[in-house]
């Protein structure tokens, strides 16, 4: 028989925090959305947030963007003191199922690409983080989804067994990297589609 899924590994960005550089730079541009999508995609796309996810020093990162793009050196100089009005907080419907599988005793973790620099100020502002027995973050071990090696990791040092767990996620490469590692996997969209698919999997 198949075996019961009792564990549920979480990413965090877009399911459980609700993150947007754009919250931040929206001002910065007055309004002019076009001029703002320019500089996000050019300066601070989201394989250069992976560098700081991986490890990489904010300092650095900007520093070396800065020479790439001196048009957005302004900007980008912006991005550490800006980063807290880019966390909102917490995404309530994700909250109340966090809180909802812990009140049912179900093994809760996070898995997620977080820089060590910015990852003390979300542990600060967003109580439902407090409800992971851990928390594997990308910049503690310089190794981001969908590297096979960060699930391998995961696996290890939170004990799973993945025929009983299952990752969320809201980006497919990552969804796709976790069943590869053996885990169950559910493509993030919103928090109510979320509610359904653990229903379906009788954890809610």
């Amino acid at each position: 028989m198949k075996p019961d899924i009792d564990t549920v590994l979480f990413d965090l960005g877009k399911v459980l925090l609700d993150w947007d550089p754009r919250y931040f730079y929206r001002t910065r541009f007055s309004g002019d959305e076009a001029a703002m999508e320019r500089f996000l995609a050019e300066a601070v796309p989201s394989s250069w947030v992976l560098e700081t996810d991986a490890g990489k020093p904010i300092a650095q990162a900007v520093a070396e963007r800065s020479r790439l793009y001196p048009e957005h050196a302004g900007n980008l100089a912006l991005w550490d003191a800006g980063w807290n009005s880019m966390l909102r907080g917490e995404i309530e419907g994700t909250a109340a199922i966090l809180s909802s599988l812990k009140t049912r005793g179900c093994r809760l973790f996070a898995l997620t690409n977080f820089s060590t620099e910015t990852w003390p100020r979300a542990l600060q502002r967003c109580p439902s983080l407090a409800l992971f027995e851990d928390a594997i973050v990308s910049g503690e071990h310089r190794l981001v989804k969908p590297d096979p090696r960060i699930y391998e990791l995961a696996i290890a040092r939170c004990r799973l067994d993945p025929a009983r767990t299952v990752f969320v996620d809201d980006l497919q490469v990552n969804v796709a990297a976790a069943r590869e590692s053996g885990l169950h996997a559910l493509h993030f969209t919103e928090p109510d589609q979320l509610r359904l698919d653990l229903s379906g999997l009788s954890l809610l």
